[in-house]
């Protein structure tokens, strides 16, 4: 009898053992043995048979007082012929890693599996099936994994894979760069003795059938025999170097099997507008950028109740990366680290969220000030019934308390007053009577006039809006809104569900909107009550550090001194860049991985910096701050702003800059819940009347969903936002795609 134990035995042994036997005219029997070191001695064993040939080779199953069990990443098993962890249970199980809790906790789970009280799972880490004889069939180490692409391939997969085809006698791939950031994986095989002439290109076609066209390999080298070392093993130096073959396929729609796979794919499928995911398409190749990636993570928190960082999502970017993230994240059990947004009791005091309380507060310093007005005008071309307007409109605000708050003091402290949902007034002023010229200027006039009108907070509405008739079939809905109940996002809701409630009601139907779960006065309750004690602590520690030793000011060379106070004049200048270079900007976006916002961040930074003279450049940007699944369908004042500090240090290349904006990004977005007015409260930086803290230069890539729709006839089409003229930064920079 011949024992092979330690490593998992190569097909090459087998077949090679079996030709010596026939050839000698001996008896003998040989045996695969299977043993990590924490399963003490053997796990698993299997005798082989000389039918065996071209098959991968089994390692059986486990020896007496020892249970084998093959686990989806959620600690699940895994039907026949699917492909899972190997994992082990039972008495020969180690007790653990001397002086290494973590690595025991993450390898020794609590065994869901096995019917003994108190038992214990060892994970492998190596990947293995179930074949209908019940053996177990190993596929290689699970980390044994390379980035391709910016997909994770698994060589072992791919290894069983090409073992399995009548061609392959004996195989390795490895990934092959023959230049830096191209990499490719190449095949080296040595054929069958029944391999028919062609039969490279045969084998190719076939694994595009059956594989994701960026496993199936660019290159395939035919070798006699596999170089090995003098341990016999597999010498992969002396493997040769390539000759560049033939390029897969365009890569081919992958259905999701697994529920998880379904369930992201599902997420992304809604945040995106696809129709059809693959476990294989790419996020940011259909069009994700930060704004839907947050919608992701709070949908993934939703499904799975784990916390899922923003930053995986750019370092798994396909469905089949993220499910591992997914999975790994259920197995390591990191559950919901905020508590759940519900309902509050409205027979109390209802605090203001930050952001408003930094509204009312300026407000209280500065009566009657516009600067927080925000306006939208929309074109209604068609037919159009002014009562189902005012019907419409109405129904938005009783949908959404925050239209119907006021804001008084309790002991000194600013509460909001919800009121009862009553009609809303749409006044109507009708032009048509004037001449064409004529109507268009006084239109203008009118909602400039009106978007520079003042709200009284205290006393109310913080909502107007009203109707300008300039032909039978051509009219102007305007709407003015304080910033303390509203902001981007929340226009752009505002408008879809104001076409759809007037589709509704023009066809003397209900409205067709679901009631909603919960209002904006219960996400300012929970953020005061989450944001709080060693939580808030926590994430203003890493502002803290983060903006440790910034520049107060931005040193911009302006045509005068800085007055001591900020009158808040201003003037735009619009442009728009060549779609040649908006093209080229996207795919630079695409080859390094980032996003078209991070590539445009690090190109206005090294601008600021070349005008400054500074490599420290400290610049603001609005983030949607929807960062929980019942936010999303809400209007109010959500949006939030990250100080993202820029580092020119070193003078660096400009692709070495993205990579650095990227990080710092991607780490500003993953503690993005510390709302800017209370940042500035924590960290006290020097006030002036003369510039704003933190930062004075503000950049702002819009990508809120579309206003433009249709409506039975009836087009809808945003006018250019009304100027207010007030300035709040020394520059914004705004960009729309």
């Amino acid at each position: 009898r011949v024992f092979v134990g330690g490593e998992a035995l190569p097909m090459t042994v087998r077949e090679r053992f079996f030709e010596l036997l026939e050839a000698s005219g001996l008896s003998a029997e040989l045996w695969n043995q299977y043993g990590p070191t924490e399963a003490t001695i053997d796990a698993t064993y299997v005798r082989c048979g000389s039918s065996d040939r071209g098959r991968p080779v089994a390692i059986g199953r486990p020896v007496g007082n020892l249970r084998s069990h093959v686990v989806s990443g959620s600690l699940q098993a895994q039907p026949i012929g699917v492909r899972g962890e190997l994992a082990l249970s039972g008495v020969g199980l180690a007790r653990g890693y001397e002086q290494r809790p973590a690595w025991t906790a993450e390898r020794f789970v609590p065994d869901a599996l096995g019917a003994e009280r108190g038992s214990r799972l060892y994970l492998t880490g190596d990947g293995a099936r179930f074949r209908a004889d019940g053996e177990i069939e190993l596929l290689g180490r699970l980390d044994r994994q390379v980035q391709l692409r910016g997909v994770r391939v698994e060589l072992g997969e791919l290894e069983a894979a090409l073992a399995a085809h009548p061609s392959v006698g004996d195989l390795t791939v490895q990934v092959y760069e023959p230049q830096r950031g191209d990499q490719r994986v190449v095949a080296y095989v040595v054929a069958a003795a029944e391999a028919s002439s062609g039969w490279s290109e045969t084998l190719r076609v076939d694994l595009q059938r059956s594989l994701p066209s960026y496993m199936v390999p660019s290159t395939f080298v035919e070798l006699e025999a596999l170089p090995v070392a003098a341990s016999g093993k597999l010498d992969r130096s002396a493997l040769p170097a390539p000759e560049p073959g033939l390029q897969g396929s365009a890569r081919e729609y992958r259905a999701p099997e697994t529920p998880t796979e379904g369930i992201v794919a599902g997420i992304w499928s809604e945040v995106l507008g696809v129709d059809r995911v693959g476990l294989d398409d790419h996020f940011f190749d259909l069009g994700g950028h930060s704004l839907l990636a947050t919608q992701v993570v709070s949908r993934l928190r939703n499904a799975f109740e784990v916390e899922v960082p923003l930053r995986k999502l750019f370092e798994a970017p396909t469905v089949a990366q993220l499910v591992l993230v997914v999975e790994g994240l259920q197995r390591l059990g990191r559950g919901l680290t905020r508590p759940a947004l519900e309902p509050v009791a409205r027979d109390g005091a209802l605090p203001l969220s930050f952001a408003q309380q930094r509204l009312w507060f300026l407000d209280q310093l500065e009566p009657g000030s516009v600067a927080y007005n925000v306006p939208l005008a929309l074109r209604l071309e068609g037919g159009l019934d002014w009562s189902v307007s005012a019907r419409a409109v109405s129904e938005i605000v009783r949908r959404h308390e925050v239209l119907r708050t006021t804001f008084g003091e309790l002991g000194g402290e600013p509460i909001q007053q919800i009121s009862p949902a009553r009609a809303v007034p749409l006044p109507l002023v009708d032009l048509s009577h004037l001449e064409p010229g004529e109507r268009e200027a006084e239109a203008e006039r009118l909602m400039a006039s009106e978007a520079g009108s003042a709200f009284d907070l205290e006393y109310g509405p913080v909502l107007r809006a009203g109707l300008v008739r300039l032909g039978d079939s051509d009219h102007v809905v305007w709407l003015t809104i304080h910033h303390i109940a509203t902001d981007g996002w929340s226009m752009g809701l505002l408008t879809r569900e104001l076409a759809q409630l007037y589709a509704a009601f023009a066809s003397h139907r209900p409205s067709p909107l679901p009631e909603l779960a919960v209002q904006y006065a219960d996400y300012a309750a929970w953020q005061r009550s989450w944001l709080s004690g060693e939580v808030l602590e926590a994430e203003v520690g890493y502002w803290r550090q983060q903006l440790a030793g910034a520049p107060p000011v931005m040193a911009l060379p302006t045509d005068r001194p800085r007055s001591l106070a900020r009158s808040q004049r201003s003037d735009r200048c619009a442009f728009e860049l060549a779609p040649e270079t908006s093209r080229s900007l996207v795919e630079l976006a695409r080859q390094s991985g980032s996003t078209l916002f991070m590539v445009l961040l690090a190109g206005f930074q090294s601008l600021l910096g070349r005008l400054s003279g500074e490599s420290d450049v400290n610049v603001g940007s609005p983030i949607a701050g929807r960062t929980l699944l019942e936010t999303e369908p809400l209007i109010g004042f959500f949006v939030n702003t990250l100080v993202l500090r820029g580092d020119l240090e070193g003078d660096p290349t400009f692709s070495g800059l993205v990579l650095r904006v990227r990080r710092m990004v991607l780490e500003a977005h993953t503690h993005q819940e510390v709302p800017f007015e209370k940042l500035v409260e924590e960290l006290e930086p020097e006030r002036s009347l003369d510039h704003t803290p933190l930062f004075q230069v503000m950049f702002v890539l819009q990508n809120v969903p579309s206003r433009d729709g249709e409506v039975e006839g009836l087009r809808l089409q945003p006018l250019t936002s009304m100027d207010e003229g007030s300035a709040k930064f020394d520059v914004n920079l705004g960009l729309v795609e």
